[in-house]
């Protein structure tokens, strides 16, 4: 049996100033974000393309973190989602989608 298994991954600190590596970074917590919003509403990728005026196919290449999160796309999505969205790059994730209170 082998006991080399990875238990960690090491980002050497230049790499993670890269701007490659931190729009990606930037794609990945959108991704999670729309995915844990529309989880929690018990919505599928269906129902949120038709809420938010997208193809079933833009919103699963968002929760692949396949694209990139401009303003307009945030804002369609927070509006849909019925949340806020906020953004902390000190935080990580560092953005999130926030339901309104009741």
């Amino acid at each position: 049996m082998s006991s080399g298994y990875h238990t960690s991954w090491e980002v050497p600190s230049e790499h993670r100033e890269d701007p490659a590596y931190r729009a990606a970074g930037r794609r990945m917590d959108f991704a999670q974000a729309v995915y844990d919003r529309r989880s929690a509403l018990g919505w599928s990728t269906a129902e949120l393309a038709r809420r938010a005026e997208l193809s079933e196919e833009d919103v699963e290449a968002i929760e692949e973190s396949g694209v990139e999160p401009t303003l307009e796309l945030i804002e369609r999505l927070a509006t849909a989602l019925e949340a806020g969205a906020r953004i902390d790059p000190r935080s990580s994730p560092e953005f999130r989608f926030e339901g309104y209170a009741a």
